[in-house]
Parts: structure tokens; sequence; C-alpha cells
């Protein structure tokens, strides 16, 4: 795949040939809409106000100031703005706590695959997919936002890795906590209790914002939902409206 297929517009703050270029040409060749800027602050600053990305690729520093200024800068000067990624050379629970505070969206660990950051930047990204999108990630992303799940809480990327595990392999659904939650858990190195905890809390949330008329309205249902969804019945109805949209590539429409 060599032409671009999503809108989403990724910057990366760094133009080396390393990682930068090579970073950004690999994102292309995966559908997105990539480029680099110079690692200086006032460069990339200058790029989020006036070409208005998506999405932010950043280390932790830039140049000659760190990401947590940089995006305090940008909120202030640019009128919309874009989900942050920040990489990392080591896995730090205070450093991540302190960018995730000051509005990034993930905190990713070195070393990761090109294939990593892909998923990671659609499962950030805060627009809506194409008219006739069938990138599973992106729907997927696109229906959790639109149900009031922050990004910021691991729920939220749990809950996203389960549906999209629920679509690709159906028997996962069989047995959740024996299957399902395993299998999330090995993709996020922690085990299938906290990742259970913390889809509950992600449902909880969503519940707690909107409560049954939104999940009736997404799902195009009308009174099913009078308390809240357990996390079976809400990563299967999920999984199953995406395999009917899905089986119909004619149609075009978004998800919900």
């Amino acid at each position: 795949m060599n032409e671009i297929t999503t809108n989403i517009k990724v910057l990366i703050c760094d133009n080396t040939a390393e990682f930068g270029v090579k970073t950004a040409s690999e994102l292309r060749s995966s559908g997105l809409y990539a480029y680099t800027r110079k690692r200086d602050g006032r460069t990339v600053l200058n790029s989020i106000v006036n070409d208005k990305p998506d999405v932010v690729v950043s280390e932790l520093t830039v140049g000659d100031i760190d990401a947590i200024v940089m995006m305090k800068n940008a909120a202030a000067l640019a009128k919309e703005r874009p989900a942050y990624i920040i990489i990392s050379d080591i896995k730090n629970s205070f450093i991540e706590r302190q960018a995730l505070e000051a509005g990034a969206s993930y905190v990713l660990t070195r070393p990761f695959e090109n294939d990593t950051l892909c998923s990671v930047i659609k499962s950030v990204v805060r627009k809506e997919p194409l008219p006739g999108c069938r990138d599973i990630e992106l729907l997927v992303t696109d229906a959790i936002h639109k149900m009031g799940v922050p990004a910021h809480i691991k729920g939220y990327h749990y809950l996203r890795n389960a549906i999209i595990d629920a679509v690709e392999e159906p028997k996962v659904m069989d047995s959740i906590t024996k299957l399902l939650y395993p299998k999330v858990a090995r993709s996020f190195n922690t085990t299938p209790s906290r990742v259970e905890r913390a889809i509950r809390h992600a449902i909880d949330i969503a519940w707690n914002r909107n409560g049954g008329d939104t999940m009736d309205t997404l799902f195009g249902f009308s009174g099913a939902f009078y308390e809240r969804p357990t996390n079976s019945e809400f990563i299967a109805l999920m999984a199953d409206r995406l395999r009917l949209n899905l089986k119909n590539p004619s149609r075009d429409y978004a998800l919900f």
C-alpha cells in the first residue's frame, strides 16, 4: 500500500534519516499522511499551529524545550488540539503520568515496531473515518470516542483491543475470561484481572456520561439498555455490528 487511505495527518517531531524520515515513510506506506519537522521547539510549534496535524509524535524533549511545555504552549496558540504520542527511552510511571496529565494521549516506550506506532496513532486520533472506511482500528476508535470513553485511561486501549480481537477472532468470545482477557493482557504486558477491571471502568464512564440513550442511538436500538451492559455484552455487540457492516463493502457508510 503506497497511497494515502486515511485523512489522518501525523507530524513526526524529528527529521533525521535514522528515525523521523524512516518512520514517516513507513507510516505513509500504511496509508497515513505523515510528515517530519526539525526537532526544534519553535519549528514544531509553528507546524502544530499552521499545518494542523491530527496527531503529533514527539520525544520527551523537543530541542530546547520538553514535550510538556510544548503541549502547553500549543494549547494556548492552536485552535484545534492534536493528539500527542510521547516516545520515551525508559519505562517510568512518573514520567508517563506527567505526560498524560499534561495532555498526551499515549506514552510509547522504545523499542517498538512501526506497526505498533501506526496502531497507537489510530487509537488516539480524534476525527471521523473517511466515508466507506473499512479499517477496523479506525472504526472502533471512532465508536469508542463517540461513546465518551476518554483516551487517556488504560481501559480505553484495553477495550479497543478487545473489540478488535473479537472481530478478527470471534471464538475468543466463547470464554471472555479464559481467552479474550488473557489475549489483551499479553498485548499490554499486564494481567487479565487488570484488563477486566479497566474495561469495566471504561464502560462505566461511558454509561455515566451518556447513559443508555446514546448507546441505543449508536447501535440503532430502542430501549435496549435499561442498565449498564456487562463487559461481554458491550464487546460482543460492538464486534457483531462491525462484522455485519464489514460483510457489505459496497455500502458507503460509517459504523455508527
